[in-house]
């Protein structure tokens, strides 16, 4: 009876043992994982850019008289967001390798920009047109001094530019709609451009004798 209670009490401490050594291994290696390389929701964070307020006007005020500018303020939780968003992919495609620039700006918890912002980003090909942004930081003025009609009571919000002229939508855009407001204000920009070598060129055009 003695031997059976030692025999017992050794195996049982035999197997605390094997536990503890399992978890301790455990624990190590996960501690050298991190030391050896950032994981992977790191890894992709640090491929995406952060901006602040500031610097997202700065983005917003930058102007090329030849480049339209499309910034369009997401968030991977919200519907409509992720319904026109295929719409904004596809017309990216077919003004490749012309003076257009897409911003994709992402509102989403910085909790989610490792996971859901990345994997939008890597879904759609779109990761050099991503900008994370904390919308925590966002006061008042920041809308005021940006936009006309938008508060930031309500996402999706586009605003599509080109010199002087833009177009501010609240709310999510069909496909025919996006391509209208876009075609519209590259239009409007050909046409000033067509006036412009015109008038340049009454000018520069030698003057008739009245004789």
């Amino acid at each position: 009876m003695k031997k059976f209670l030692i025999y017992s009490v050794l195996s049982l401490s035999l197997l605390a043992c094997k536990k503890n050594d399992e978890k301790v291994a455990e624990v190590e290696a996960k501690e050298d994982s991190i030391k050896v390389e950032p994981t992977k929701p790191e890894a992709d964070v640090a491929k995406l850019t952060e901006l602040s307020p500031e610097k997202i006007t700065e983005v917003l005020k930058s102007n090329h008289s030849d480049t339209l500018y499309v910034t369009n303020f997401f968030a991977t939780w919200c519907g409509p967001c992720m319904q026109e968003i295929p719409h904004f992919r596809k017309k990216m495609e077919e003004l490749t390798n012309q003076p257009v620039k897409f911003t994709f700006v992402s509102l989403d918890n910085k909790t989610d920009w490792a996971t859901d912002v990345s994997d939008f980003a890597d879904e759609y090909d779109i990761r050099n047109n991503v900008i994370l942004l904390d919308g925590m930081l966002l006061k008042e003025d920041f809308f005021k001094q940006n936009f006309q009609s938008w508060n930031g009571e309500a996402i999706p919000f586009t605003l599509i530019r080109k010199g002087d002229k833009s177009d501010e939508t609240v709310g999510s855009m069909t496909e025919e709609m996006l391509n209208q407001k876009i075609e519209k204000l590259l239009a409007n920009n050909t046409s000033a451009k067509v006036i412009d070598n015109k008038e340049k060129a009454m000018i520069s055009s030698p003057k008739k004798s009245l004789k």
